[in-house]
Formats: C-alpha cells, structure tokens, sequence
C-alpha cells in the first residue's frame, strides 16, 4: 500500500499527465483562437478610429485653398460621421454577426472612397499639395491606411484560424463537450489582392 506522500505525488503525476495529453489534443485552442480573433479586431477598430480622426484635419487643410470643392468635402464629412456612427453603434457581438460587421464595412468602404476623391481633387491644386500641413497628414493618412490593410489581413486570418477550429477534428468534438457556446466569428469581404502586403501611394513617392 502505498504511503500518503507517495500518494499524493501518484495522483498529481496523473493529474499533470492528463492536463498535458488534453492540451496535446487541442483542448485549449477554441478559447486561444478565439482570444486571438478578437484582439486582432480590436486593432482594426483601432486603426480605423485613427483613421476618422484624421479627416477633419484633412478637410479643414483643403478646405483653405479650395473652398469652391464644397461636393467632395461635404461627401467626405457625411462618409466620415456615418463611418464613426457605425463604430460607436456596432454591437457587442459584431465578431459574430455577419450583418452588423457588412453594415461596419460597407460604412468604411464608403469614407475610403470619398477619400480617394478628395485626394483626387487635390491633384489639381499645387498649393494644397506642396503645403506642409497637408503633407504632414497626407503622410499620416498613407500610414493608416497601411496599418488598416495590415489589421484588416490579420484579423481575416485569425478568424479563418478559429472558424476553422470550429468545425474540423478535433475542435468540433471539444466544441460540442466544452464550447457549446463558442461561435462562428464574421469576417470581411475582400479580395485576395487585398490581402497582399499593402502598399498604399498617394502619389508622394516617385
């Protein structure tokens, strides 16, 4: 018969030797992918509010040298406030509603494009370009919008990591007896091309 100190080191080797087995097996990879994901996403909201915090300076820059452009900077007011308005409104389970991430998306998609116009518009404006305030947030909306292609990549990976996870073996079998409720996460819908390595020019580099 076994001594009591000899005992309690037998079970706790067991104990020790099953945790390893069931971590082996996965047991912990639902959460960690999980965890994973939605960090990944919190760097997107981040990048993106950085991005809307930008515009009005933007704006204001232009708005000095081509006030007669009132078209495209009121397009890229509106797109701004609807593009922070869906920020602030998106709910909770946003990561997991395939519908509430297209209205997010499609808002942002929507200030992308009246940003391009405007970039466009300042083209023919030497004075607006040549101006270093306007270079100073020309550079720093170039680095957003790399840093949003690079969080945007990112979190499509780790979902695809996690969603992945869900429904092959043997994550479908620890979903069923640990995570009931663990659930698909929603994603973007981009092309292949966008989720290269972004290179994003204005028209600064030659």
């Amino acid at each position: 018969m076994l001594r009591p100190h000899l005992s309690r080191i037998a079970t706790l080797a067991a104990v020790m030797l099953v945790t390893a087995t069931l971590a082996g097996c996965g047991i912990n990879n639902i959460p960690t992918f999980e965890q994973t994901a939605k960090a990944k996403w919190s760097e997107v909201l981040s990048q993106y509010k950085r991005r809307a915090d930008l515009v009005p300076n933007l704006v204001e820059t232009v708005k000095g040298f081509a006030a007669q452009e009132q078209q495209v900077l009121t397009s890229v007011v509106e797109a701004r406030a609807k593009a922070t308005q869906a920020q602030v409104q998106l709910p909770a389970d946003a990561v997991n509603n395939p519908e509430a991430m297209k209205r997010f998306q499609d808002a942002q998609n929507q200030l992308s494009g009246a940003l391009g116009r405007l970039l466009a518009v300042v083209e023919r404006y030497p004075d607006i370009k040549s101006g270093q305030n306007f270079l100073a947030l020309q550079s720093q909306l170039e680095g957003t919008e790399n840093r949003i292609a690079i969080a945007r990549r990112d979190y499509i990976e780790a979902v695809r990591v996690y969603n992945t996870e869900l429904t092959t073996f043997p994550g479908r079998i620890w979903r069923a007896v640990m995570y009931a409720s663990a659930q698909p996460m929603a994603t973007f819908d981009i092309t292949a091309q966008e989720q290269e390595t972004p290179r994003v020019d204005f028209g600064t580099k030659k």
